[in-house]
């Protein structure tokens, strides 16, 4: 019986995401609190300053990748458009086109005719959309799918500072929340590469580093704004 192998290019669409929406909530709200604890502000202040950054942060996330993705599917759109007028006007042009893409990977001549014959008889524009622009069904532009999956992975990891802030005495939130936010990056980092094939230790180490470079400077220009003010 042939081996099936598992390949992982399936998951590069919603893993981005999630550890992008998830990453971004804990370091951009733990920096925030940060930031502001630092600055000697009191728990209520540090709070509220974490539950801003929470709803602005999602909603921010959302709509960029609302536009962004949106820009993309209008791409897709206008491409496949495109190539349905030219399969209309010159559909033996786009047989050419279509062959000369299969000889480009290896097919001889003949074969590669054939084999645009009859993908093109079956579907001619699915055929195009995947061997000539790359467009596929499982990989399309999903805009809102993408915002909603931004928010909620952004709100989840923005509850690990959050938490934090709630549980720990207001003296040790500046240690007690680089800490534990840390400490869950790398492990987001770690599961996010294993998932993706990559080592473990590769991912941690990268999420880990910009992690605490972002906490480091936003403790900094708290401490420095706090006592200035102050």
């Amino acid at each position: 019986m042939p081996s099936r192998e598992e390949h992982r290019s399936d998951r590069i669409a919603w893993l981005r995401a999630a550890v992008l929406g998830a990453n971004d909530g804990i370091v951009s709200t733990a920096s925030l609190v940060v930031g502001v604890a630092a600055a000697a502000s009191s728990r209520q202040g540090i709070l509220l300053a974490g539950i801003a950054g929470v709803v602005a942060g999602a909603l921010s996330m959302a709509a960029g990748e609302y536009v962004s993705v949106s820009s993309q599917a209008d791409t897709e759109r206008a491409d496949l458009d495109l190539e349905r007028r030219a399969l209309a006007l010159r559909p033996e042009a786009e047989e050419d086109e279509l062959a000369g893409i299969y000889v480009r990977r290896g097919l001889e001549q003949d074969l590669a005719r054939v084999v645009a014959q009859q993908l093109m008889a079956r579907d001619a524009l699915g055929a195009h959309a995947r061997d000539e622009l790359g467009l596929t069904a499982e990989l399309a532009a999903r805009p809102l799918q993408a915002a909603l999956a931004s928010a909620a992975t952004f709100a989840a990891g923005a509850a690990v500072p959050i938490l934090s802030v709630l549980a720990a005495p207001t003296a040790w939130l500046v240690l007690v929340v680089p800490a534990v936010s840390l400490l869950c990056l790398v492990a987001l980092g770690a599961i996010a590469a294993r998932i993706g094939g990559a080592p473990a230790w590769t991912g941690a180490a990268r999420v880990g580093f910009w992690g605490a470079l972002a906490m480091a400077a936003t403790a900094g220009v708290g401490r420095i704004v706090g006592t200035t003010v102050g």
